[in-house]
C-alpha cells in the first residue's frame, strides 16, 4: 500500500503542477482508476474472507 500511497501523491502532484486541461483530466482519472481499484481489492479480500470463515462452506 505504501507503492501506492506514493503513486497517488505524485499523481496529485502533477495534476496541481499541470497547465494542459488534457493532462489534468488525465491525472484526475487516473487516481480515480487506482482509488476504485484500491477499493475493489478491499471488498474482495472481505468477501474471501467471508467466504473462508463461512461455516456453511466447511466440508467434512
Amino acid at each position: 500500500m505504501e507503492e501506492n500511497q506514493w503513486v497517488k501523491n505524485q499523481l496529485r502532484q502533477l495534476e496541481k503542477e499541470s497547465q494542459d486541461y488534457k493532462q489534468k483530466a488525465l491525472l484526475q482519472e487516473t487516481l480515480a482508476l487506482l482509488l476504485e481499484q484500491e477499493k475493489r481489492e478491499e471488498q474482495l479480500k472481505g468477501e474471501l474472507d467471508g467466504t473462508l470463515w463461512s461455516p456453511g462452506n466447511w466440508s467434512s
